[in-house]
């Protein structure tokens, strides 16, 4: 496979990272407005990362049969037109201002979700020398990172600049509450309807777009099943440590807008703001860490982030201000290379359990559905939403021994290569 035959495909694989980024950090800007408009508790609004992440542990071992049996152009284009028809389900959603098919328009998304992520981590990971798939999977993340800095600034503007105070709510009429609580929630169609049409599109490209197929060389032995996968020790290191790092990152995402809100007093816009910093940061953190894996180790930073991020939770909980925003823009900078150096960690030198694998990592997603539950337990118990960074701190030190011994393969190599055209 040349070079330039890989590229084109590379840079359709790489708008992948960036459209699934941007759908899950609209999520931040959800979970402020629909706790708004129905009046949920904190937990309760943790309900929209439940629905999306449940869908990553439900759908990880599907979308890897499906890769498995079809190939990966299959599973992207059919992961492609799921994402699009949750998309799509938000102007009912909308319509009917029901909390519960809004959690399932979302449901439905990170189904698609689940299998373009099933496919595209290892496909981007192996698509070139092995040597350099760490770095190329974090430069292919860089995009994601991209959407993290868009999507709340965007979606802000959007969603949350339409909204009503409850004290302006308290003084209507029940009819007139309802007409603007429906036109509040009308606010989140038009986003997602671009969203799902430009998901058609690119699955339209991918369909007549010749793709390079993952190949082992000749002599392997094929993975029978799941439990297979798992005899790697490092691989079960690597679904652990991803478990709790997409639970530390949706904590930190998702419930930035209350987060900041409450500790250095922002409007929720201005919030919108600051977590569109937060993403940029996290952009510049992936091309920062994709530079330094050219003379550091990816397990070394990996480490050294990790207990950076250790240190700022603590800020996070007892700082004051201004201080506890940047502290949390300083962990999205170093949170920045931990999904993608995880995955390829995680499922280096599987051989033909690569598969297999990157579904197992891909389950432990349903750490978003989990962990940020805990957190916003923890706020609403103590009422102070900065003891919540208590769950991130826990996460991070996971993440740390990951880095430092966890990731260490026991089984001898056998590299992947790419050829042949589906």
């Amino acid at each position: 496979m040349t070079k330039n035959k890989s590229l084109f495909p590379f840079i359709l694989i790489t708008s992948l990272f960036f459209l699934w980024g941007f759908a899950h950090n609209l999520d931040p800007i959800l979970i402020p407005h629909l706790k708004k408009s129905f009046t949920l508790t904190t937990v309760q609004a943790t309900l929209v990362d439940s629905a999306v992440f449940i869908a990553y542990f439900l759908m990880a071992l599907p979308a890897g049969f499906i890769m498995k049996k079809y190939g990966y152009k299959t599973g992207i284009i059919t992961g492609l037109l799921i994402f699009a028809f949750g998309s799509y389900l938000f102007i009912p959603a909308a319509n009917m201002q029901q909390y519960v098919f809004f959690l399932v328009a979302l449901f439905i998304i990170a189904c698609g979700l689940t299998i373009l992520e099933t496919a595209a981590n290892p496909y981007a990971s192996s698509l070139g020398d092995p040597a350099t798939s760490t770095q190329r999977l974090n430069f292919a993340q860089s995009f994601n990172g991209l959407a993290t800095t868009l999507a709340p600034i965007i979606g802000g503007r959007i969603i949350l600049t339409k909204g009503y105070t409850p004290a302006q709510l308290s003084v209507m009429t029940e009819q007139g509450r309802e007409l603007a609580l429906a036109a509040e929630a009308s606010s989140v169609k038009m986003p997602y309807f671009i969203l799902g049409s430009i998901l058609v599109i690119i699955a339209i490209l991918f369909a007549f777009t010749r793709l390079p197929r993952i190949q082992y060389h000749e002599g392997h032995t094929a993975s029978k099943n799941i439990f297979h996968a798992l005899k790697h020790r490092h691989l079960a290191w690597g679904v652990a440590a991803q478990f709790f790092y997409v639970g530390a990152q949706v904590c930190v995402f998702s419930l930035f807008i209350l987060y900041a809100t409450k500790s250095a007093g922002l409007t929720e816009v201005k919030a919108a703001d600051y977590l569109g910093i937060c993403g940029f940061a996290f952009l510049i953190g992936r091309f920062i860490g994709t530079f330094l894996m050219r003379y550091y180790s990816s397990t070394v930073l990996l480490t050294a982030y990790a207990v950076s991020n250790i240190v700022l939770c603590v800020i996070a909980i007892f700082g004051h201000g201004m201080v506890t925003v940047y502290t949390v823009i300083g962990i999205c900078f170093f949170m920045s290379i931990m999904f993608p150096t995880i995955f390829a960690l995680g499922i280096k030198e599987l051989k033909a359990d690569t598969e297999f694998g990157s579904s197992l990592i891909i389950m432990s997603i349903v750490g978003g559905a989990v962990l940020p539950r805990s957190f916003g337990y923890i706020s609403d118990v103590t009422g102070n939403i900065q003891y919540g960074y208590i769950v991130p701190l826990i996460c991070f030190a996971v993440v740390a021994f990951f880095g430092f011994k966890g990731h260490r393969v026991t089984v001898k190599p056998e590299s992947l290569s790419v050829s042949a055209i589906l």
